[in-house]
């Protein structure tokens, strides 16, 4: 890693691995091994180990014992995708709140600390922003 991000640098290789993921470049569903993510990203095992919790916790890949890290056979979109398409769906604007963590959670079947750190991506994308003992507030529309 070239330089420190205020994103948090396990959420940018979550990303660079879901991108590889999504666009077909994992050989055989297998991931690389922790060693070569740490030694490809710089980066020590903790914060690979952070990165591949997110995408477990996406369902995009699940933990094998014996054989490491795996693509889901029926790898769901990420939810942080669907996550922005609320702000679509929902007609939302600038300014607007966004809905709450419990909501999200009903909507998308998905647990708490999956929606949360998809709602952190999305912060670090500068979709939304959060204002403490209000909630999140659409800060930008999604680029279409």
């Amino acid at each position: 890693m070239s330089e420190a991000s205020p994103r948090g640098t396990y959420l940018i290789i979550a990303d660079a691995l879901r991108k590889e993921i999504t666009a077909g470049q994992i050989q055989d569903g297998a991931l690389p091994s922790e060693a070569d993510l740490m030694a490809r990203h710089g980066v020590a095992r903790n914060t690979v180990r952070r990165a591949l919790r997110v995408l477990a916790e996406e369902s995009l890949i699940v933990s094998v014992p014996g054989a490491g890290w795996r693509v889901s056979s029926a790898a769901p979109r990420p939810l942080v995708d669907r996550l922005r398409e609320v702000i679509d769906q929902d007609g939302l604007a600038v300014g607007d709140p966004y809905p709450s963590e419990q909501k999200l959670c009903v909507r998308f079947g998905a647990s708490r600390t999956a929606v949360r750190s998809a709602l952190a991506q999305m912060e670090g994308l500068g979709l939304l922003a959060t204002v403490h003992g209000k909630g999140r507030t659409v800060r930008a529309l999604n680029p279409t």
